[in-house]
């Protein structure tokens, strides 16, 4: 696949590295071919030194162009073919390449020619700096992490985190309610406020301060003072008949003098 094919384009290639002196299968790059809505199934050859594709791609249904992507790139150095890991989305072409010798440093560049080409660009979605690799993730190739940082699908924005419900508010003048604690996973309900119109201590004031409740310890328990208004009426109605009385006794009295 050396000739190049009339009309064909440089897909965009994406590369990042592992690198390890003392565990082999470490030592991969991840080799990403951009090359969306491949049309069949594309012409990939994998060699100790060299890489080779070719691939129609479009679908006019859809509105995308077809177009012809192709390239051949010699690599800075050898790797193992047959240990070769191949992931193919709607998108795009994912390599697991392994290195063939151990290191404890990355390839200068990845062609070998220099520098890379202008189509050959980092991933820096997967890239990680050679003294921080124990602080990443152990991938070491694995197929999920090939799919880490490529983005959503075209037109599907990502979900976002649904926060917690707000908490719901005490009720104002009643000592010892909290507030209800927010649901979490439900974003955007805000919190209930607490209970609006009802403030108990005006209520209280007008009753007669917390004394008139008798120990009833809130709102709706038994009010007295309807019946301590009788009682004073009683008693002054029973003060004014023995006035009464003694007034009377007093003529009589005064009669008999006479």
């Amino acid at each position: 696949m050396s000739d190049v094919r009339a009309g064909c384009i440089h897909p965009e290639i994406n590369y990042a590295e592992r690198c390890s002196a003392t565990v082999p299968e470490k030592n991969i790059i991840y080799f990403t071919i951009n090359a969306p809505d491949i049309q069949g199934e594309p012409e990939l050859e994998i060699k100790p030194t060299e890489i080779s594709f070719f691939a129609k791609a479009g679908d006019p249904s859809k509105g995308v162009p077809e177009r012809q992507y192709q390239f051949d790139l010699k690599l800075y150095d050898e790797i193992i073919p047959e240990e070769t890991k191949k992931l193919q989305t709607s998108r795009a072409i994912v390599l697991v390449l392994r290195k063939k010798e151990a290191r404890s440093e990355y390839w200068p560049r990845l062609t070998k020619e220099k520098p890379n080409r202008n189509w050959v660009k980092t991933d820096f979605s997967k890239w990680v700096d050679e003294d921080e690799q124990d602080e990443a993730a152990d991938d070491a190739g694995d197929m999920g992490d090939m799919m880490g940082g490529m983005g959503g699908m075209p037109g599907m924005g990502g979900m976002p985190g649904m926060g917690g419900m707000g908490g719901m508010g005490g009720m104002p003048g009643m000592g010892g309610m909290g507030g209800m604690g927010g649901m979490p996973g439900m974003e955007g309900l805000g919190g209930m406020g607490g209970m609006g119109g009802m403030d108990f201590a005006k209520m209280m004031e007008q009753m007669g301060g917390a004394g008139a409740l008798g120990g009833m310890g809130g709102p709706g328990g038994p009010s007295f003072d309807d019946d301590e208004g009788e009682d004073e009426a009683e008693g002054e109605g029973e003060a004014e008949a023995g006035a009464a009385e003694t007034a009377a006794a007093g003529d009589a009295k005064l009669e008999d003098v006479e």
